[in-house]
């Protein structure tokens, strides 16, 4: 993978699809890298991310929040449901649904809003608001693949998604 800034290149390794980010460093080099291209994008994009508990979902947004500039402390959004960002290029919300029980409480919170502005969407456990949601521009499905390693199978599904991965990837 081409970093799109002077930043140095991470192990990362890139398949297809399919990332093996071997340290919580390769994580991050590649949290940078998004941000990046999310600039170079507009940063209107909704990202869905998935995974069991301490897969890592967290940690990347964390690491790419930080990328874009945000400072501070990182709250998860488990409890609170949605943290927002007001960022100077755009937007950001992160949300977590684990708490949902039934995807109808996605209705009932009235988050509907966030998804029709502009700005960025990081959804963690998007599967507990499923039939409410409107399409990801990038799935990303993260599993253990050891002790510090995550095995990240992404999938993009717009015009959008395929704009963001190839200005994530350079040429």
């Amino acid at each position: 993978m081409t970093p799109l800034s002077s930043r140095p290149a991470t192990d990362t390794v890139a398949t297809g699809n399919t990332l093996l980010w071997n340290s919580e460093a390769d994580t991050q080099a590649f949290a940078v890298r998004l941000a990046d291209a999310l600039q170079a994008v507009g940063g209107d994009v909704f990202i869905a991310l998935h995974g069991d508990l301490g897969a890592g979902k967290t940690t990347l947004v964390r690491h790419l929040l930080c990328a874009l500039g945000v400072t501070g402390r990182i709250k998860s959004p488990t409890y609170a449901v949605v943290e927002s960002y007001a960022l100077p290029a755009f937007a950001v919300w992160h949300l977590d649904f684990y708490r949902f029980n039934d995807p109808q409480e996605f209705e009932d919170t009235g988050l509907r809003d966030i998804f029709v502005s502009s700005g960025l969407k990081l959804v963690e456990w998007p599967e507990k608001a499923e039939g409410h949601l409107p399409a990801a521009d990038w799935q990303l499905h993260l599993s253990s693949a050891g002790e510090t390693s995550r095995m990240v199978q992404l999938r993009r599904y717009s015009v959008r998604g395929a704009q963001l991965w190839s200005a994530c990837t350079g040429p």
